[in-house]
């Protein structure tokens, strides 16, 4: 297994954590009760979504990070950190480096959420369907073993990001309404008229 093997299953592996990741952020921003409703017990929904969040990232910095000690990759910390001069598949890099910027702004956002209140910290947390539509573009399109192949969207790698694209599709379109409706409720709390 090469540096180029062991990259690309860093990637995939922390692009399914950032689904299950968005998920759970889904869940709990519809308030949706895993005690009322399936499974019908408590689950420690937050402290999942935390922690998905935390591997995710380390997987992230993992993913280009391998690429330092392949030999035929030919990438120095400068095209990781900044790719647009990388040496192989550029775009495709530049989306991966935004979506992992866009990431690190959610989980530093997040870490100072009390300081920028729960209605400030909702709009920036927003950031992460712009970091998930950018790393679900580089999963389609770069080729992952950088040899520049044009993109075979049934490959096996691909179809899981696909997949994992349409679950955070439906699942935003499952709990927009719920949590819109649990904001318009929120507010009419706030003024005492329900």
């Amino acid at each position: 297994m090469t540096a180029i093997d062991l990259s690309s299953d860093a990637g995939l592996i922390a692009m399914v954590l950032l689904t299950a990741n968005i998920l759970l952020g889904l869940i709990l921003s519809a308030r949706y009760s895993t005690v009322r409703n399936w499974p019908h017990r408590r689950l420690p929904v937050f402290d999942i979504h935390n922690w998905t969040a935390y591997i995710a990232l380390s997987l992230i910095v993992l993913h280009p990070a391998l690429l330092l000690f392949s030999h035929t990759a030919g990438f120095g910390i400068g095209d990781i950190l900044f790719p647009v001069h990388s040496p192989k598949q550029t775009l495709y890099n530049c989306l991966g480096a935004g979506a992992f910027y866009c990431t690190v702004f959610v989980v530093v956002t997040s870490y100072l959420r009390s300081r920028l209140g729960s209605r400030l910290w909702k709009k920036l947390h927003y950031v992460s369907y712009a970091a998930a539509a950018l790393l679900f573009v580089h999963g389609i399109l770069i080729d992952p073993e950088l040899k520049n192949k044009p993109p075979d969207l049934l490959d096996g790698e691909k179809v899981l990001v696909e997949v994992c694209a349409l679950l955070i599709t439906a699942a935003t379109i499952w709990a927009y309404p719920l949590s819109a409706k649990e904001t318009r409720h929120a507010r009419l709390r706030k003024k005492g008229r329900l």
